[in-house]
């Protein structure tokens, strides 16, 4: 069995960069660089969504699924550098050449990581192997939109038409699973702000656990899971969330309603 990696990532506004982009003062407060820097992107674009390499990342959720079975987890600790946080996650494709799993990953998530290895001179040289060393990676990389070793579900499923994007929240409660359990990826910046980064590594497990659903579901449309294949894996998922500590599991199990399963 080839590894599965499901990832996401929750970022804020790389202020540091942007005191240094924006020549604003160390003693500008983070709160006032980063409104700053929202204001001149909502002037500019009508959103206040900062551009890719001006995102820091907050946390980075996994699971991950072997022949040992299934594990959820946030790498790192709330106390850990970004830095730490990056490489933990490439030094993971490093060691397991997993195949990677995603919604939305090759338009924010990816690139987001690449710059930020790049800012923290994190080396990651399994992922982007392209066929110089390994022939395997030359049809079949991390790096081509088209190829599987990543598989963005979003960006699949739309075939690989933006304007055909599907929200993860609203796609997996249509499935049945629980989707978003009132948190959501504009407000981390305010639980940053407000020292609640556990919460913000609480709801992102959460939302990786809704893709690996969505990508079960996926195997089974497309005939690579049985039916029983199907629901014993749902089973397995369940099992081990109801072992965990955390009340956002538990909220999580009861909102769970696959008709399927």
């Amino acid at each position: 069995m080839i590894p599965i990696l499901v990832f996401d990532i929750e970022t804020i506004p790389d202020v540091h960069g942007l005191r240094l982009l924006q020549g604003h003062p160390e003693s500008m407060l983070d709160a006032d660089v980063a409104a700053a820097a929202f204001a001149a992107r909502r002037e500019r674009t009508g959103s206040d969504f900062l551009q890719h390499h001006l995102h820091k990342v907050a946390a980075i959720s996994c699971v991950f699924r072997d022949r040992e079975g299934f594990r959820v987890k946030s790498l790192g600790s709330t106390h850990d550098e970004e830095s730490k946080l990056v490489h933990a996650f490439f030094r993971t494709i490093d060691r397991y050449t997993p195949q990677l799993v995603s919604w939305n990953g090759t338009g924010f998530d990816l690139p987001v990581l690449h710059y930020r290895a790049m800012v923290s001179g994190v080396t990651a040289s399994r992922y982007w192997e392209m066929g110089d060393d390994d022939r395997d990676f030359k049809w079949n990389n991390y790096i081509s939109r088209y190829h599987m070793r990543h598989l963005d579900l979003m960006d699949l499923l739309a075939m690989y038409t933006g304007r055909a994007n599907a929200p993860l929240d609203e796609l997996a409660k249509l499935c049945g699973f629980p989707g978003k359990l009132g948190v959501d990826g504009s407000q981390v910046w305010t639980l940053y702000q407000e020292g609640r980064l556990q919460e913000i590594r609480d709801y992102c497990e959460t939302d990786v656990v809704n893709t690996y659903l969505m990508y079960c579901r996926f195997q089974l449309m497309r005939g690579s899971m049985t039916r029983d294949e199907y629901n014993s894996e749902l089973s397995l998922v369940r099992a081990h969330l109801a072992e965990l500590d955390g009340p956002h599991w538990k909220q999580y199990l009861d909102a769970w309603r696959d008709p399927l399963a």
